[in-house]
């Protein structure tokens, strides 16, 4: 069964406290034993060598019997280089056996944690101090040795001690530190929860509903607002599709209709005129038209990627400039030299013959085409004589449908789509187009995409 993050994350932090408690708890009974293991060691040294100076070589006191050492010391021996017993604090016979432990070759004391004597008795730690032999002798046999042994019981049931508190206490902090987890981690997803439950309420018919934002700066927060800035893009695109989708309706509406009665009419006659089916021709071509401007504004809304081939705009200009021969304006010419670009040459063509369309149709005696660089910026412009774009619509006129003149739009043939095609292919090579004043009047109307 998949686990649920709270799930998850409880588990993470019980796993790191066991992994923080299993590394901390044996660094402490590491450095614990061995603080208690330096300072037994410590202390029974002293013991040796306080005995070491007190003996010096001299001869064993009466009976061999040497004072009760001090400090929790267990006993203490003096043993010749043969090893026989010369003093001692106490009966050694239970004493380990020590003759593998000597003092070092200057002197030094040895320590070592010796194993028990017999069952059931405790491990006892031993040092070996060495005393000169008498005045005058100095062969190695005349070499005394202090040993000082001390119980380690105090040590094995401290450290016991705290490994049995360790083991006890880990287990309540492993689930306190789980339990913490799933609280806080249930705490900070509430909002989540409310987010998934006002995504899941948006349907199409309510695009106007939006996620809780539970506000602050962190990442939830910011989610919250992600979802929102989406749901409003996706809200604008549903009534900007509604209303493409009515004003094309209305726009092929009246064709249709008056195609439908050109041909009612057409029939209704013996002889059909040439004039009734010339009109009914214009306006199927107008539909033809209006189709395949749909068409287009399709594929630049949900296709791919224009491609990204060498085009000179000062050469498309002069090619769509020729084409135009017999206007009933004038048109000219301005590029004085190439203008390299990167796009695809046939959009490009399309975007520069919906502006000079554009302005043919309203132009009084002059369109003039131009093609230039600025600013690291390939531009083609188009301006015209024409009555101009009033600047509160010089936005407008590049949505879908708009005309500024309606009647004498459909009069001229326009579909109001030329203005927005040639918008989506500028934006979709990394540009834009927009109306600019015209020093002399009329329409200036500027295509812009980035220099190759």
């Amino acid at each position: 069964m998949a686990s649920t993050v709270r799930a998850r994350t409880a588990m993470a932090a019980a796993l790191a406290m066991a992994a923080v408690l299993a590394t901390g708890g044996l660094w402490l009974f590491t450095l614990l034993r061995a603080n208690l293991l330096d300072n037994t060691t410590g202390r029974t040294e002293l013991a040796a060598r306080k005995v070491a100076a007190q003996f010096d070589g001299r001869t064993p006191p009466p009976g061999g019997r040497l004072p009760a050492p001090e400090n929790g010391v267990d006993l203490v021996l003096v043993r010749d280089a043969q090893g026989r017993t010369l003093a001692s604090s106490r009966d050694p016979e239970d004493a380990p056996d020590l003759a593998g432990l000597r003092p070092g070759p200057d002197g030094d004391a040895r320590s070592a944690v010796l194993p028990p004597a017999r069952p059931g008795a405790e491990r006892r730690v031993a040092v070996a101090v060495e005393v000169p032999g008498p005045p005058g002798a100095h062969a190695p046999q005349a070499t005394q040795t202090v040993y000082a042994l001390t119980v380690l019981g105090d040590v094995d049931d401290a450290t016991r001690a705290v490994a049995i508190g360790l083991s006890a206490g880990a287990p309540p902090l492993i689930g306190f530190a789980a339990a913490l987890a799933w609280w806080v981690t249930g705490h900070a997803l509430r909002p989540v929860t409310a987010i998934r439950n006002g995504l899941a309420a948006v349907t199409a018919s309510e695009l106007d509903r939006r996620v809780p934002d539970p506000g602050g700066a962190d990442e939830i927060a910011q989610l919250a607002r992600t979802v929102n800035d989406t749901l409003d893009r996706l809200e604008r695109s549903d009534a900007r599709q509604r209303q493409f989708t009515a004003d094309a309706s209305h726009e092929l509406r009246n064709p249709l209709a008056a195609v439908r009665s050109r041909l009612e009419v057409a029939l209704a006659m013996d002889r059909p005129d040439r004039e009734s089916v010339e009109a009914a021709l214009a306006d199927t071509e107008r539909l033809q038209r209006i189709a395949a401007d749909l068409l287009l504004l399709a594929r630049l809304d949900g296709g791919p990627e224009p491609r990204a081939e060498p085009v000179d705009l000062a050469l498309l200009a002069a090619e769509d400039v020729a084409r135009r021969g017999g206007s009933r304006v004038a048109l000219r010419l301005d590029a004085r030299a190439p203008v390299p670009a990167a796009g695809d040459p046939a959009r490009l063509e399309r975007a520069l013959a919906n502006l000079v369309d554009n302005a043919l149709r309203y132009a009084r005696e002059e369109v003039v085409v131009r093609a230039g660089a600025a600013d690291g910026w390939a531009l083609l412009e188009v301006a015209d004589d024409g009555p101009g774009i009033p600047e509160a619509d010089r936005d407008r006129v590049f949505e879908r449908f708009v005309r500024l003149d309606a009647d004498r739009g459909r009069a001229s043939g326009g579909t109001g789509l030329g203005l927005a095609i040639t918008r989506e292919i500028a934006r979709a090579h990394g540009g834009d187009v927009r109306v600019l004043p015209a020093p002399g009047g009329g329409a200036r109307l500027v295509l812009r995409i980035p220099s190759r």
